[in-house]
Order: C-alpha cells, then structure tokens, then sequence
C-alpha cells in the first residue's frame, strides 16, 4: 500500500485540518478561505495560494470522525501531504488508515483517473498497524467489487490458497459431491445447480495452544435467487453477496500478518445459487450437517443455509468465540440502512466489547435483540426447521433466530448481518464494496486475545 503512504522523508506539502469550531479562525488566518466560501465540510478540499505556508486546508465538519478528512485523499492534488495536526480526540493511527481508505479505487478492469494523494506519517501513528488494516480493506472491497464472472466460488478458493501462502497457513477444500459424501448437504443442495462446482473452504493458521476462533464468512459469489429468481433489480448487485466471505477473509488477514496469538479457523461456504434442471426447490426438506431437517420456504433464502452448516462444522472444534459474517437480510438494511451494521449475540460481555471496538474505530455496529418470541416463527410444519418464516416482519432477527439453531453449542457466537456495500461515495467511503464490522471484531481479538 506504498501509493497510499508517503515516506518519512517526503518532501510533503502541509495541510491543515479544519474544523466547524475553528473555520472563523481560519478565514481571518487565510483570507482566501473567505473569499472562496470554504465551509469546512466533511470531504471539502482548498488548496491555498502557493505563498502561503499551509498548503491546503481540509474540511471536517464537526469532527466526529478521522473518516470526515478522508476525502482530502481524492480532493487534494496529486502527491505527497503533511497533516499540520490533528483534531482533540482523534487517534493518529486511525487517521492514518481513514486518509488512506479515502484514496482506494477499484483498477481490475480501468485505470484510474489519478493518483490519490499520500500522507507522510503522523506523529504517535503505528503505520505497521495501518498499513495491515487497509491492505486488509482494499482486500476486502476489490472482492466485493469483482464481478461475479470473476469471482465465482473457484476464485475465492484461489483467494484463500494465496493468502495461505502467505501466511503460512493449511487449506481443506471439499468440493462438488464430495460435499455429500462429507456430509455438508446444504451446501451441496444450493450450490449444485452452477456450473462451477460449490465447496467448501477452510483455513487454519496458528498455534493448537492458543484459543481458537472460527471465523464463518457466507461466501454466495451469485445468487440470482434460485427458482424463487429474483427480479433484475434485486439482482443487480447480487456479486456482493459474497461480501461475509470477503470481510472474513480480510480480518484474517489483518489476524495473521499481527501474529495474534491465536488458533485461526477460517471457514467459507462458497457457492453460486444458480438455476438448472438440478436446482433445489421450494418445499424440498433438506437435512443438515446437524441433523437438523429443513424445509425450503424460499430459495431466495440460501445463505443461512449455507451458514448452518459451515457454523456446525466450527462448533465441533469447540471454539472459544465464533464470528459469523453475511449479507443475509434486506430487512437489516430496512432497520439500519447501509451504514450502521446490526449484529446479534447472546453474549453480553461481547456485545458491550464489540461496540466498543466500534467506537475505536469508527466501524458503526448496532446491536439487535435475538427475541425469543419470534423463534418458533422458524419451526417447521413437516420438518424441524424451515428457511423462511411465514410472517414478513423482523426478518434479519429470524435469520440470526435460523442460525442460532446452529450455533447453540458454541461457547459465545455472534452474527454480523452485514451490507458489505457503500451505494454512494462518502469521505474514505467511496462507492461499492466495502469492509463493514470486521475492523471492528480486529480490534475486539487484538484486545482480548493479543
């Protein structure tokens, strides 16, 4: 990430961020600022005549966040850039990685316009920790962005295999019927209808010795909705629904390359749900790695089926926290929409850590109830279980209710259902895939396990 860093020696040029507080003074300062109508808006960029000794001055609002500057990184010319200081509160690391994350662009398929611009080391930053957390994002969002033709389930084993290389770790596939045969039969049911075949991927890094975490990442490279197809505008963005496998694999990484001690196990259902004359269909009953029967309400619900049984597979290694990370529910959005992330837990010690992580780190997570009054909605009426309750309402606290089925052998479980998806450009934001909650749960491991 050497494009979005300048080096120590840089002859940078200075810039000042500006706050709503300090924007008066700043207008008498440089008379320029006022005659241009600078308002020092998150993501409002000046560049000041070359006699003056600050070279530009970069809007932040009410300075809630580093990620309010990020925008200098597109705004500001091309080149290397000195922050003069840094508002009261804001940690220098984190602003770092968000004047970083402001000049990522997406360049598989175009070149970029320009360069974003670079910023020479803060002081106080820890630039190996920022530099493993955007690589780790950058990771994450190029994901997230390639389209389905290129990122089908066969590339995102080629991903986990890469980053095994790198970082010393082991990798198990099992692949196609395979599936059946080691009993992962809801995998096998959603992904079978694609041509390219469904498997399942895991990573292990880490020494036996230290306490194991299972990190569960839905990985739908495609769901066009199964027979249940959904419309062409539900379908559009629909090479996101990899986002949960994208966002774990990025925490992974950020995991590794810190050397947390910890027992790293990685796990990837990874399918396309796809339509031929072999796809599963509504009112099949399938029977899961648990045992657990389930009817199919709606083929349009596959990624907690997937879940289930990559989640009975982390249980049995008895972790000693299991993550799981998925683009579920359009109902999360409709709750929150497409920037505060909700998670669900019954762990109450973890609930209050994440959100603290949270705050840390500018990640917005929210918490939502696991309400026991909507679980029986996901009885079944010829089988234990089905995918889709009956009812419309609280339909990403019945997918977390579906998994927790799962999951209630775990010692502490928590359920990220995640949007993985910025539908316009803010500062350090920009438009697209996105890293949501896993930066987040890197700073939760870091504080407890590290």
């Amino acid at each position: 990430m050497t494009e979005y860093f300048a080096p120590k020696d840089a002859k940078a040029r200075p810039a000042r961020i500006v706050t709503s507080a300090a924007l008066d003074a700043v207008k008498s300062e440089f008379p320029h600022a006022a005659r241009t109508g600078f308002r020092a808006e998150p993501g409002e960029v000046l560049v000041l005549p070359g006699e003056s000794a600050t070279g530009a001055l970069i809007g932040a609002g009410e300075a809630r966040s580093p990620f309010d500057a990020a925008g200098a990184a597109t705004g500001l010319p091309e080149g290397d850039w000195r922050i003069e200081a840094l508002p009261g509160g804001w940690d220098a690391t984190q602003t770092q990685i968000a004047l970083a994350l402001g000049g990522y662009a997406f360049t598989r398929y175009r070149e970029p316009a320009r360069k974003p611009a670079r910023f020479a080391p803060l002081e106080g930053a820890d630039m190996d920790e920022a530099s493993r957390v955007v690589r780790a994002a950058c990771l994450t969002r190029d994901l997230v962005n390639t389209p389905a033709g290129d990122m089908l389930p066969s590339h995102l084993e080629d991903t986990a295999r890469t980053l095994a290389r790198s970082h010393d770790a082991t990798v198990r596939v099992i692949t196609g019927e395979d599936l059946v045969k080691q009993n992962y039969p809801m995998i096998h049911a959603v992904g079978r209808a694609s041509a390219d075949a469904p498997r399942f991927i895991e990573l292990e890094w880490g020494e036996p010795s230290h306490p194991r975490i299972a990190l569960v990442g839905k990985g739908v490279c495609f769901d066009s909705g199964g027979l249940d197809i959904k419309p062409s505008s539900g379908m559009r963005l629909m090479k996101k629904d990899m986002g949960g496998a994208a966002n774990v694999l990025g925490l992974a990484q950020m995991i590794m390359d810190a050397r947390l001690p910890v027992r790293l196990h990685l796990l990837i259902p990874a399918v396309e749900n796809a339509i031929s004359g072999n796809a599963f269909r509504p009112g099949d009953i399938l029977t899961s790695r648990k045992g657990l029967t389930v009817e199919i309400g709606n083929t349009d619900a596959e990624g907690r089926l997937v879940l289930a049984d990559a989640i009975t597979r982390a249980c049995e290694d008895d972790p000693e926290l299991l993550i799981d990370m998925a683009t579920l529910t359009g109902a999360a959005r409709v709750a929150l929409g497409p920037e505060v992330m909700p998670f669900y837990t019954g762990d109450e010690d973890l609930a209050s850590a994440v959100l603290e992580a949270s705050k840390a780190v500018d990640d917005p997570l929210w918490r939502m109830p696991l309400w026991d009054g909507y679980d029986s909605w996901m009885d079944g009426e010829i089988s234990d279980l089905n995918n889709a309750a009956d009812s419309s309402f609280a339909g990403s606290v019945t997918a977390a209710l579906f998994l927790r089925r799962f999951a209630r052998e775990a010692k502490s479980w928590i359920h990220f259902d995640i949007f993985a998806w910025n539908p316009k450009s803010r500062p350090g934001r920009p438009a697209g895939g996105e890293m949501m909650g896993a930066r987040a749960l890197y700073h939760h491991i870091k504080q407890r396990f590290g």
